[in-house]
């Protein structure tokens, strides 16, 4: 992970958050057609829901569920992977 990895979970703002870990997942076709599946939730109404806070909950959760996404997608988004844990308790307060 890069030195410029935001490690205070609580700095950031936890949809927003969610809504660029939504985005890197649908960047990934292999997590995209996972998470599309395990969800439940079809392309259309992905579209229309995606800043429903159920719903980028369920995200997140679905990255904590499997590890290497979670690290992945922190990485990318150069988070500790606590930012994204920490705005899924966050979203579902």
């Amino acid at each position: 992970m890069s030195g410029a990895a935001t490690n205070d979970p609580s700095a950031l703002d936890p949809t927003a958050l969610a809504l660029r870990a939504l985005a890197a997942t649908l960047g990934d076709q292999r997590l995209a057609e996972r998470f599309l599946s395990l969800s439940g939730i079809d392309p259309p109404d992905l579209r229309q829901r995606a800043s429903d806070s159920d719903v980028l909950a369920a995200l997140l959760r679905f990255l904590e569920a499997h590890e290497p996404d979670l690290l992945a997608v922190a990485e990318q988004l150069e988070v500790e992977p606590a930012a994204l844990v920490a705005a899924r308790h966050e979203l579902e307060r």
